[in-house]
């Protein structure tokens, strides 16, 4: 039961990575045991374990549905999530191994590559490349703990950075922040990749108004 738990789970969280899940979708918890093949015990176990990570809601009549943040709420989560990502790129100016810088540079890489390449095409699939981007500064800064807590909070707020990326001109604005980020992490810059690294994950408020308004 465990192990099916655990697979529920995972497969769960890549379809939010992934784009499958979008804020305010609903979790049906008998198509879910169908199409995974398990009983409702499993499912339900899975949907505490989302809930408790406040990444699912109970509503009346409508069970499961994944969270969807108001405004404050939206606000609030990434003052948080920018400090976290903040706080990785610092203590990855410090940690990061030479195994971790070649991953991190072959990131910023891909991610240039597309910018150049296809331009604002395909946003979905550089915000794939964004994805790596990140997780290789959070492994590199060495706190399982931490990138947990990241992992967390940015699946909060994955719909709506993926969205971002629609926008003319953010993708390569995006690609050029990644390589001055990386720049300052392989200098061993803490502050600076920090204080960077914060300010490239922030949104003002217009445009998380925007974003919230795009998803509807």
């Amino acid at each position: 039961m465990a192990g099916q738990t655990e697979q529920l789970l995972n497969a769960i969280l890549a379809d939010i990575d992934g784009g499958r899940l979008n804020p305010g979708d609903v979790l049906d918890e008998i198509r879910l045991a169908e199409r995974h093949r398990v009983s409702r015990t499993p499912v339900r176990e899975v949907f505490i374990q989302l809930e408790a990570a406040g990444l699912i809601r109970r509503l009346p009549r409508k069970g499961a549905v994944l969270f969807k943040p108001t405004l404050e709420e939206f606000l609030a989560i990434l003052e948080v999530h920018a400090r976290l990502e903040g706080q990785a790129a610092g203590l990855a100016a410090r940690r990061l191994s030479p195994v971790q810088a070649e991953a991190l540079e072959a990131a910023v890489v891909a991610c240039e590559a597309h910018a150049k390449d296809q331009g604002d095409d395909d946003p979905n699939g550089y915000y794939q490349l964004n994805l790596h981007f990140h997780e290789a500064v959070a492994l590199g800064a060495g706190n399982p703990f931490l990138v947990d807590m990241i992992k967390t909070n940015a699946r909060k707020l994955m719909a709506y950075y993926r969205a971002r990326y629609r926008y003319p001109g953010s993708i390569a604005q995006s690609a050029r922040e990644h390589r001055e980020i990386a720049t300052l992490i392989f200098a061993h810059d803490r502050q600076g990749a920090e204080a960077a690294m914060q300010s490239h994950v922030q949104f003002d408020q217009v445009t998380v108004m925007d974003l919230l308004a795009a998803l509807g």
